[in-house]
């Protein structure tokens, strides 16, 4: 079923892509979709003021408008939910006895997706904010269902989808949180435009580093189904509830084993600094270091860069996700950021 799009907002005449245009087909190495997830740390500050920048999301807005102009219907725009929903989710962790705590995140998560609207609107983009709640579906046999054809019909017309972190409803009819990082995953079969589906998630580091040094390299490619040669690359942060790189590495895995190719890669919201997204990987600034998630091995130098072995750092990834399946009926909750 595909939704009424007609009261979609629309830009000023002359502004933004031509209602109704097909995509243009991506030409060689460029994605068909990209998803661009934006971290909430780029958008605020969790630890200390706990305010949203919303000049830094005027300034990312602008240049997103660039590539919707560039490449209209290719691309599905995620934010990180910063400073508004971490606080939400740390409360949802502790109500361990309400198995509907997680629709508390719906407010603070639609208020990232309208700052984005607005700030998008005002830069001639005909963004339209979506709740990923209504798209996906947790069955009791295991399954899970998608729902994308409101996506699809937007992006088809050239319109750019807005989604967040949000609840969904679980296998055993309770509400969980579904993170902004595991959001792409729901709309990995909605682009319109035919080409690979590239998920790059912008954030405050430059990929998965070598070292906690933040000027330390970093790994260049990552093996989607070999995570336990890097886990000992992550640290924990008590504070953070996210998960932190680990979380992040873990959703953009399980995208790339269903085929996408997922970049890490630090956020530039100056003129410019998002004009590569859509350019084959290898045509990327060589001032600009990402890692690289995907079951294809990069051509060039990069590739014969590893993580060197640490028994210590396997795990049983398979004992893990058991686990997670086995959990009853309130499953632990992400969180949202």
């Amino acid at each position: 079923m595909t939704a009424d799009v007609s009261a979609a907002p629309r830009t000023p005449p002359g502004a933004g892509p031509v209602p109704g245009a097909r995509p243009a087909p991506a030409a060689a190495g460029e994605p068909g979709l990209l998803v661009l997830k934006v971290g909430g740390s780029l958008l605020s500050d969790k630890r200390h003021s706990g305010e949203t920048d919303h000049a830094a999301i005027d300034a990312y807005a602008s240049q997103v408008a660039g590539l919707v102009a560039a490449h209209p219907g290719r691309i599905v725009l995620v934010t990180g939910g910063g400073a508004l929903c971490h606080p939400v989710g740390l409360r949802i962790k502790a109500a361990k006895d309400d198995p509907y705590a997680a629709v508390a995140l719906t407010e603070p998560a639609f208020r990232m997706r309208w700052a984005w609207t607005t700030a998008l609107r005002a830069h001639g983009v005909r963004a339209v904010p979506l709740q990923t709640t209504s798209m996906l579906n947790e069955l009791a046999d295991g399954t899970t269902v998608t729902e994308t054809g409101v996506v699809s019909r937007l992006l088809a017309e050239g319109a750019l989808p807005v989604l967040s972190s949000d609840c969904v409803v679980t296998a055993t009819g309770t509400l969980r949180i579904l993170s902004s990082d595991d959001v792409p995953g729901v709309v990995l079969d909605a682009a319109v435009a035919p080409g690979p589906v590239r998920v790059v998630a912008l954030t405050d580091v430059s990929g998965i580093h070598l070292a906690r040094d933040p000027d330390s390299p970093v790994l260049p490619h990552l093996d989607p189904d070999d995570l336990g040669a890097v886990r000992r690359l992550f640290w924990d942060d008590a504070w953070d509830a996210t998960g932190a790189m680990e979380g992040k590495v873990e959703a953009l895995a399980a995208h790339a084993r269903r085929g996408a190719e997922c970049v890490i890669t630090r956020g530039d919201h100056r003129p410019g600094g998002l004009r590569h997204l859509f350019a084959p990987l290898d045509a990327w600034p060589g001032d600009v270091p990402r890692t690289l998630i995907s079951r294809r091995t990069p051509a060039g130098p990069t590739a014969a860069t590893a993580v060197p072995a640490d028994p210590a750092a396997t795990t049983a990834t398979t004992a893990a996700t058991a686990a997670t399946a086995a959990t009853a009926a309130q499953p632990p909750q992400e969180d949202p950021t």
